[in-house]
């Protein structure tokens, strides 16, 4: 029993201290919740729902014109048997190279770790550990029409 989103398109993320445009696609989204059986006797199974669960799957890239640095990142599926939830990869390139100068691994929503050409090895991030930001919107009345806030407003105060 599950959901899946494919996503497609891509994003656009700008580091204004470094005048970088970093282009992004997206992993697919899913929901799931599985539904084992468990039999006391051919006649008389039992099935057990476990706890749903969110998770991303699928490639991503992300990739730097003015820089020519460019990732691919895998967000990997939990199996059906054993396996853990929230698993990446990563392999980060430097321009116009084909062997990556890091690869990463971990949990997108926890730790991470890197894995130098070197040979080093570090955390990479701790997502548990990152303090939570609040987003700086502006106010509905200062939007285009076909802002995000603004296109979607009637659905949201409907949702709510």
């Amino acid at each position: 029993m599950s959901i899946g989103v494919h996503n497609i398109g891509q994003g656009c993320v700008t580091c204004l201290d470094y005048d970088e445009h970093y282009i992004l696609t997206f992993p697919n989204g899913y929901g799931r919740q599985v539904n084992a059986l468990f039999g006391i006797s051919i006649f008389n199974p039992v099935s057990i729902l476990t706890v749903p669960w969110i998770e991303l799957g699928g490639e991503c890239s992300i990739s730097c014109s003015k820089t020519g640095y460019n990732a691919s990142i895998v967000f990997h599926t939990k199996p059906f048997y054993g396996g853990k939830k929230h698993r990446i990869t990563a392999e980060i390139f430097s321009p116009n190279d084909k062997k990556p100068f890091c690869s990463i691994e971990g949990e997108w929503n926890g730790v991470m770790y890197a894995k130098y050409a070197t040979g080093e090895n570090t955390v990479f991030i701790d997502t548990k550990k990152m303090p939570t930001i609040k987003k700086k919107v502006r106010k509905l009345e200062d939007q285009d029409d076909f802002e995000s806030r603004c296109l979607w407003k009637d659905v949201t105060y409907n949702l709510k």
